[in-house]
């Protein structure tokens, strides 16, 4: 029988996620290899000391697959990959069908060819979502109480008093594959790779992750006052949202940019960053289509060059 290492991130799941990697290997690993990913200094390291035949687990939630893929660069292993969802959300397991119970599930093909999101002068891979308005209000909100106190964060307590009297709405333009769209307060704007974000939330119900053409989907929640967003927000949980049509638009395309007049906070799986005014997410075929420009303007200079005295 080959070797099983369970990959856990202590921090994930509010601090619950070594016991669930305790109880995975309990459950269904019996012979694993508990493995910290906060004490892995070097994946390229961490891969290539383990036999081929080795299997990996991931234990953790969203924002651990999101550390994941970033930190080995999209380069996934050669060995076998699996993933046990041990988070607070687990909205990208939710997504897929993982039912609670269920045993680990091969993860690889979910974790190729991730769409990237550029945003204050980073570059990163995501898994879920990007978060851009209200629900990245709520993960500010909910990061500085969580410096506060140890208690759970209730986010749905922080929606709504944000809806009511803290958050304010800001002008947008939303860009799809060059087409802009102009919008008057815009209180949600999330850019999707899969159908749910934010514990359960599903903005864009038609989404599929592994749709053909990598596509991505953005939703906009504008033009409506507190209490009438306040009343229509509930049905964003089950989708039915889209049926607004007064208040609710979703546009499909591969490289998309999101521009606010206000800064405000957002999040990439859960991950908040602070006072953004635009956001640019892209399918990672229009990442390949620019590295190859790249290369070739590279090439091209090159060979232009003028050659050296001598």
């Amino acid at each position: 029988m080959s070797e099983s290492y369970i990959l856990y991130n202590p921090l994930a799941g509010n601090g619950r996620c070594e016991n669930a990697a305790r109880q995975l290997k309990k459950t269904f690993l019996p012979g694993a290899r508990l493995q910290s990913m906060v004490e892995i200094k070097s994946y390229a390291e961490f891969f290539a000391g383990l036999p081929q035949e080795a299997t990996l687990v991931i234990c953790g939630g969203d924002g651990t697959l999101n550390r994941f893929v970033n930190d080995i660069n999209g380069e996934l292993p050669r060995n076998k990959l699996l993933y046990y969802p041990a988070g607070s959300g687990n909205d990208f397991a939710h997504d897929v069908g993982y039912q609670k119970g269920d045993r680990p599930f091969e993860v690889a093909p979910y974790l190729k060819d991730l769409p990237f999101v550029e945003v204050n002068g980073l570059k990163r891979r995501f898994i879920n979502g990007i978060g851009y308005g209200i629900d990245g209000y709520c993960c500010e909100v909910g990061d500085e109480l969580r410096k506060r106190s140890d208690k759970p964060v209730n986010y749905g307590a922080i929606a709504v008093k944000g809806l009511f009297f803290y958050y304010h709405p800001t002008n947008a333009t939303v860009t799809v594959d060059g087409e802009s769209h102009a919008f008057k307060d815009m209180w949600l704007a999330p850019t999707m790779n899969g159908r749910f974000y934010g514990g359960g939330i599903m903005p864009t119900p038609a989404q599929d992750r592994l749709n053909q053409e990598r596509s991505l989907s953005v939703m906009a929640i504008y033009g409506a006052g507190r209490l009438k967003t306040l009343m229509r927000f509930p049905s964003v949980f089950k989708g039915e949202h889209v049926k607004f049509t007064d208040m609710v638009q979703i546009f499909k395309g591969m490289d998309i940019t999101v521009r606010f007049e206000r800064p405000t906070a957002l999040q990439i799986d859960g991950e908040t960053v602070l006072s953004v005014t635009e956001y640019r997410a892209y399918s990672c075929r229009v990442n390949a289509a620019q590295a190859d420009e790249e290369k070739e303007t590279t090439r091209s200079k090159a060979e232009t060059k003028e050659p050296a005295a001598v």
